[in-house]
């Protein structure tokens, strides 16, 4: 029997306030986000070509199991799956299903898991075999623009600093920030304030603060930025077909910095390049 957090019973809600959270409280994020990335670790030696991405989605099912954790994603809104998969065109919130990955795809796999009441939410693109150069060079940007957003994230800055600091390196790149998704803040809920956008101007939106814990995951397309949902009420897809790529970090503002609850322990976060 699967075990998983009904959203219309959860302990806390979505009140609209900005939650300041305790060192304890980091400790648990810490936890949650390390079980989260070492499970994302451990798919780099699945992706491949033939996998389909239900067996991808049945690996995190094991692994969550095993662990002791809640799968976040599972029944939430509907959904009905251990992870999200999205495959090239796809934005977003991709549906695992029996299609084989093929050589030359690329994927996002987000998994969240929650440990003692704790979210690590978290994702990365996989290349499926040998990658054309527009693919690669399109997850090396969208990973570079997630890390000079995480540098942005310091007390007395804002929320705007992050989103004007991924717009401002994307496009300088010539390619394109999605804007109907962004961040959120994240600890014992799912998906809480802040909203983080990863497009914005310095300045801009809410001060920064020690203790606030949220997202940062930034999505990229090759070409323009509209995305449409498709008729299955989860699917986002470019609308010119783009190739789209996504990475996502935990992280939690500290009295000097950030601190990353998601970093992957083996250095993987990029599989197939040598960044950490």
């Amino acid at each position: 029997m699967v075990t998983y957090i009904d959203a219309a019973t959860a302990p806390l809600k979505n009140t609209g306030q900005i939650r300041l959270y305790t060192p304890e409280d980091f400790a648990g994020m810490r936890r949650a986000g390390q079980l989260t990335a070492v499970c994302l670790d451990a798919l780099v030696d699945l992706v491949r070509p033939g996998v389909t991405t239900q067996e991808i989605d049945e690996f995190v099912r094991g692994f969550c199991l095993d662990h002791g954790a809640l799968p976040a994603t599972l029944y939430y809104r509907g959904y009905t799956k251990f992870s999200c998969t999205s495959i090239n065109h796809v934005v977003c919130h991709g549906i695992p299903n029996d299609k084989p990955l093929r050589e030359g795809d690329i994927v996002n796999i987000d998994v969240t898991f929650i440990v003692d009441g704790w979210h690590g939410d978290s994702s990365r693109m996989y290349p499926v075999g040998a990658i054309k150069r527009a693919a690669e060079r399109l997850l090396e940007v969208t990973y570079e623009s997630l890390m000079l957003g995480i540098a942005a994230a310091r007390p007395g800055n804002t929320t705007g600093d992050i989103g004007a600091a991924i717009q401002t390196f994307v496009e300088r790149e010539r390619c394109s920030v999605v804007r109907d998704f962004c961040g959120h803040g994240v600890g014992r809920l799912f998906h809480d304030t802040p909203n983080i956008l990863h497009y914005g101007r310095p300045g801009e939106g809410v001060e920064l603060k020690p203790g606030m814990i949220f997202t940062i995951e930034p999505m990229v397309n090759l070409g323009r930025p509209q995305v449409k949902v498709l008729s299955d009420g989860w699917t986002a897809v470019t609308r010119d077909r783009s190739l789209s790529a996504q990475f996502e970090h935990s992280v939690g503002i500290t009295e000097d910095g950030c601190e990353i609850f998601t970093l992957s322990p083996g250095g993987l976060h990029r599989p197939g390049f040598d960044g950490k």
